[in-house]
């Protein structure tokens, strides 16, 4: 039998689902819903088609003491539903400033989730930021919102190398404080 090792890592409780660190037996639904070409369009480092034992990979540098990225799983098991609904992370930038990134499978698109997981997570602030940063795809206006919705403010224009496209993909650029 092989012991999963143990992360030391907020667990943020929400009404609806806990943001938990990711464990080995996420693997299956994470690369499910990953393989969507809807995700891993919508996320710079997804790969389409995503490579054999990639999401195992995934898994174990998430879970390495010396990670530079904190991953939650948006898991609403404790009210009967999905063990997997997307994944949260915080990247550590330093002086005090995280990047926040985010995706949700597109079962559950439309029902806020990706605004609560964001939320309680901004709330829980578990790397003591003072200020975080976010991007998206300028043909995601949907992440765009929530990020507005939250109090993101619109920083300026960019672009960023997408996988999964093969191409540049013009951005958007938030941030927040605290």
């Amino acid at each position: 039998m092989k012991l999963e090792p143990i992360i030391t890592q907020a667990l943020i409780e929400t009404a609806e689902f806990d943001l938990r660190p990711l464990r080995a037996s996420d693997a299956g639904l994470i690369e499910m819903y990953a393989s969507d070409l809807r995700v891993a369009r919508n996320i710079a480092t997804i790969p389409h088609p995503l490579p054999p034992g990639s999401t195992d990979t995934f898994i174990t540098r998430a879970g390495a003491k010396d990670r530079q990225d904190d991953y939650w799983v948006m898991d609403a098991t404790k009210l009967g539903g999905s063990e997997v609904m997307g994944l949260i992370w915080l990247e550590r930038m330093g002086r005090d400033q995280s990047g926040v990134g985010f995706w949700v499978a597109p079962a559950f698109w439309n029902f806020g989730v990706a605004s609560a997981a964001l939320g309680a997570l901004l709330e829980s602030n578990p790397q003591s930021s003072r200020t975080f940063f976010a991007s998206v795809f300028q043909d995601n206006p949907a992440s765009a919102r929530v990020l507005t919705n939250l109090g993101f403010q619109y920083l300026g224009d960019a672009e960023a190398f997408c996988v999964a496209r093969d191409a540049n993909v013009a951005t958007w650029t938030y941030s927040r404080s605290v």
